[in-house]
């Protein structure tokens, strides 16, 4: 029924002003739209929207997510533009702070305004 329908992806955050100078200008996604609810970015041939909520208690894993082909460049840019990659206990992460997976994926993980976790991936070419 739904497997044609464009996705929506949704990320709450206390001040939209903030978030909007962050997805626009750090992460360099277009804006769709703007209100006093919600801001509206493309990624990926998607939409993001990100939504105005109060009281957020962030989650500690994961919310939102991209696939990349240079994760290290990425990194870098990211770095660059003043976002800190996360460190996790537990994880063999290298100098970029990107995790190897058993299966060969890389990743890296870093926070919104709103301490959201978002995180990139670079999958292994696999044969």
């Amino acid at each position: 029924m739904l497997e044609s329908a464009e996705p929506v992806a949704f990320l709450p955050s206390e001040d939209l002003t903030r978030s909007e100078q962050f997805f626009t200008g750090v992460l360099g996604l277009p804006l769709l739209s703007r209100s006093p609810f919600a801001c509206a970015f493309s990624v990926g041939g998607s939409t993001l929207r990100v939504t105005k909520v109060d009281g957020l208690r962030p989650q500690p894993f994961t919310v939102f997510g991209w696939l990349v082909t240079d994760i290290r460049a990425t990194v870098a840019l990211l770095q660059e533009r003043g976002t800190t990659c996360l460190r996790y206990d537990g994880l063999d992460q290298d100098d970029h702070e990107v995790w190897t997976t058993p299966g060969g994926d890389a990743v890296a993980w870093f926070h919104d305004p709103d301490a959201n976790v978002l995180s990139l991936t670079q999958l292994a070419v696999r044969p």
